[in-house]
């Protein structure tokens, strides 16, 4: 699979100056993480889950969790894991390619006991996501992760979810982080992106952010997400994946402020319609809310609704100007540091201080790919939204 591999080659190539590599589930573990996209969950209680899963691989869904916590209820959870196991094995009766596939499960016995049941069919099952992961809890978690390898004897990846109270709380926090650090250091070469459960941290307050505000303008949330980017995702060689909230919104709401989507970039041809419809479906704060998720060092992103995907990706993308910022900095010959003028002469390029966002900038670029100079956001988004 590729990013964009939805969208036909000769438009591909029209878009792209690099265009995104191919990967599967048996790529580098470095490689998987950056290229988790808008991870899209569904509940693994729908009766189609596997027509579902194909249909959003056609649309360019690299990544899915099929859900067994939250999203049902605790009477629903015997039959959603029958269902799970029916419809994994419609999945491999049918062959074809499906999105890295993970499932979100309760407890750790689910995951050697989901393992076992799915059969051959667990070849397309990439891993398990770990509910309000603590020290504590984790490592229970991640040891029924060992067993279920040795079950199927094969790599299974492990997304743990940051969302318990103790990591909220101001007078808990720092000892919460820091045992979660331990935690999955121990297992690193089996965690492959730690997910933020923002709902999880709004609800601790009795909180919930409109569609006209983005995670980071509720000041409780964003010391929490600083917080765990410091511990946690350090660009030392430390660090993991960390990715961006859900945005919980798709229909029309009541506004009380301006749209957030500038006119200017759409003007070209029929994107003033694209831009109408974003702002209609409330889909311009989920836009500010990505750009300033990869500001503050994250990396995909949780969605809950198939039209949250393509934006996602398509402000993943390299642009041009990234690009050749990065590589300049990267020239072996500037192995000694100093500063130079960007290639765009718009900026100043500091060659140790900017070392570790070059490294970020083409492992992005590898992924998701690099737009052609003249190729920007909009370009990219109609291209994905139109397949």
């Amino acid at each position: 699979m590729r990013h964009f591999g939805h969208v036909s080659p000769a438009v591909r190539k029209d878009l792209f100056h690099q265009e995104p590599v191919e990967f599967d589930a048996g790529s580098p573990a470095r490689t998987l993480a950056a290229a988790l996209g808008a991870t899209l969950y569904s509940p693994a209680t729908r009766p189609r889950l596997a027509d579902d899963v194909r249909k959003q691989a056609a649309r360019g869904v690299v990544s899915m969790v099929l859900c067994l916590e939250d999203s049902i209820s605790d009477g629903e959870v015997v039959g959603a894991e029958e269902n799970l196991v029916r419809q994994f094995a419609d999945l491999d009766a049918a062959g074809g390619e499906v999105p890295l596939l993970f499932i979100r499960v309760r407890v750790p016995e689910q995951i050697p006991d989901l393992t076992a049941r799915l059969g051959p069919a667990v070849r397309h099952l990439a891993g398990f996501v770990l509910p309000k992961f603590t020290e504590e809890r984790g490592e229970a978690f991640l040891e029924a992760l060992t067993r279920a390898e040795a079950v199927c004897d094969r790599r299974l990846y492990a997304m743990p979810v940051l969302e318990s109270p103790e990591l909220l709380h101001l007078e808990t926090r720092a000892a919460a982080l820091a045992g979660i650090f331990r935690t999955v250091d121990r297992h690193r070469d089996r965690v492959l992106a730690l997910r933020l459960g923002v709902t999880d941290f709004c609800s601790a307050y009795g909180l919930r952010r409109t569609p006209d505000m983005t995670a980071y303008d509720v000041q409780i949330v964003a010391g929490v997400i600083a917080d765990v980017v410091n511990v946690l995702s350090r660009a030392d060689g430390t660090g993991f994946t960390v990715t961006g909230p859900v945005w919980e919104y798709f229909r029309h709401q009541e506004r009380k402020f301006k749209p957030q989507l500038r006119r200017s970039p759409f003007l070209d041809g029929q994107a003033e319609e694209l831009r109408t419809a974003l702002i209609e479906h409330d889909l311009d704060g989920l836009l500010r809310e990505i750009e300033l998720d990869r500001a503050n060092g994250l990396l995909g992103k949780t969605c809950i609704h198939p039209a949250h995907t393509t934006p996602v990706h398509a402000l993943s993308v390299v642009s041009h100007e990234e690009f050749s910022d990065a590589q300049d900095i990267l020239r072996p010959e500037r192995g000694g540091g100093g500063v130079l003028r960007s290639a765009y002469t718009n900026k100043m390029n500091e060659v140790k201080p900017h070392r570790a966002w070059a490294e970020r900038t083409m492992l992005r670029a590898e992924v998701f790919g690099v737009a052609r100079e003249e190729v920007g956001f909009v370009d990219l988004l109609t291209a994905g939204l139109s397949g």
